[in-house]
């Protein structure tokens, strides 16, 4: 059999182990493949020509997962908002409704990043060290919004990591969004900034769950939004004043994850964020991407992690197929190996076998898994929604994301990626054929005519 096909198994989700398990104790098993199935319950198999054994050991209990899902971006929320209220209604359901995906944990950006539709901060006005001037109106136009409507949707609510990509430039020594290092006169004060944003947000009625200190501290080559941390001064910095500044304001329940970059750094991360109680107090996990590779999930970093602090966290907080124009209403290529990375041009000689071409559906399915099995206790999504182009990202960052719109033609096309990411509950019916998506007022899985 040719037919290339990817099993979700409520198992696997690790969500559902009682309800797989239930008191006839059979597994139920749902199926995506490239021959059209998306999440196809199958109760009649073929027989394989080479045995495949699963052995299930129940009584060795590991972490628990805190939740899946995506994030919540401008270039998502402003492309959503140009939908009509019936498709964008659609999106927003499969993700969060109760006949979808149902995702539990999710992540968006403070202030600008590459997938905004431009440059912005919260605290515009140099100088302004007592934040006088802070505001979130810019997030009220489409991310807010979207955010809310989600949780109107949201049967259980999801938790929400915040990540900026830069502190405000006026702060930073080359007065830049893009690139340089936060002055360490103004730590006090960037924060205080992060306050700010918790304390807006929660007037708004959207509480966060995580935080931070900032996305990929190692600058992304400055080529979009950053901001340079090395281990020791993120660690010093969340010590000295970003731990007791959330305390202060009565934030002690927001998680601080470290880090927040790609995996095989991991141990220096750790060993500077636990390096000591007074430093250890303040860090709930670290957070990680997945960029280092598109087959590898590195393992060995991740058992580093736990080792190193058994009751801290791990949180996937980003990865997607980027360097790609999405491809649009065709199926078959989210099944053929034809994705290619960034390293795939750029990596060095000696790491380009980690870059090779990949499936994009068994890339996110290899990580989930890779991930589930190696003491990760929550995976995230990068964009939920992209556009044709696989924007917008002011950048030109192209990527893809599980579910693509076009605004123009007030169309959206659920992607085979959208059924690799496990489900919160035991799915619905699903349907055969391009197009699939869910039905929060019939209740069922339904497909609409292909193009």
């Amino acid at each position: 059999m040719n037919t290339k096909t990817l099993l979700t198994m409520a198992l696997a989700a690790s969500f559902c182990v009682q309800n797989a398990f239930s008191q006839t104790g059979n597994m139920k098993v749902w199926e995506t493949n490239s021959a059209g199935d998306k999440l196809a319950e199958k109760t009649v198999f073929a027989r394989a020509k080479k045995k495949v054994l699963i052995e299930v050991n129940s009584k060795e209990q590991r972490q628990t997962l805190v939740g899946i899902g995506g994030s919540f971006t401008e270039a998502t929320s402003s492309l959503l908002a140009r939908l009509s209220k019936q498709k964008r209604q659609e999106v927003i359901d499969a993700y969060f409704g109760p006949y979808g995906s149902r995702y539990s944990l999710t992540r968006t950006h403070i202030g600008s990043c590459d997938f905004s539709k431009g440059q912005y901060s919260y605290a515009e006005q140099e100088g302004d060290t007592l934040l006088e001037h802070f505001s979130i109106a810019h997030d009220e136009a489409t991310l807010l919004p979207l955010i809310k409507d989600a949780q109107a949707v949201s049967a259980d609510g999801f938790r929400i990591v915040a990540s900026p990509w830069t502190a405000p430039r006026w702060m930073k020594d080359n007065k830049n969004y893009i690139g340089g290092v936060l002055l360490p006169e103004y730590q006090k004060v960037y924060a205080n900034y992060l306050v700010k944003y918790l304390e807006a947000y929660k007037a708004k009625g959207v509480d966060i769950w995580a935080m931070t200190p900032v996305n990929e501290p190692y600058g992304n080559n400055n080529n979009r939004e950053s901001m340079y941390f090395d281990p020791g001064y993120e660690a010093a910095f969340v010590r000295d004043y970003m731990g007791p500044a959330f305390e202060r304001a009565g934030f002690d329940n927001v998680k601080i994850l470290g880090y927040d970059q790609n995996r095989l750094d991991i141990p220096k991360w750790v060993d500077a964020m636990y390096a000591d109680e007074a430093t250890s107090k303040y860090f709930d996990g670290i957070a990680v991407h997945w960029y280092e590779s598109t087959v590898e999930w590195f393992p060995e970093m991740f058992a580093y992690a736990h080792e190193k602090a058994p009751n801290k966290l791990i949180i996937e907080t980003e990865g997607c197929c980027d360097a790609e124009v999405p491809h649009w209403k065709d199926d078959a290529w989210y099944w053929a190996c034809e994705g290619t990375d960034w390293g795939w041009d750029w990596a060095p000689e000696e790491q380009k076998h980690l870059h090779p071409k990949y499936v994009p559906v068994f890339r996110y399915a290899r990580d989930i898994i890779g991930c589930l099995n190696s003491w990760v206790d929550g995976w995230i999504d990068w964009n939920m929604v992209l556009d044709r182009q696989g924007g917008p990202c002011w950048v030109q960052n192209w990527c893809l994301a599980p579910v693509l719109a076009d605004p123009d033609t007030d169309e959206v096309y659920f992607t085979p990626m959208l059924c690799y990411i496990p489900l919160q509950s035991l799915p619905a019916p699903r349907c055969k054929g391009t197009g699939c998506a869910v039905s929060k007022q019939r209740g069922y899985g339904y497909c609409r005519a292909q193009p």
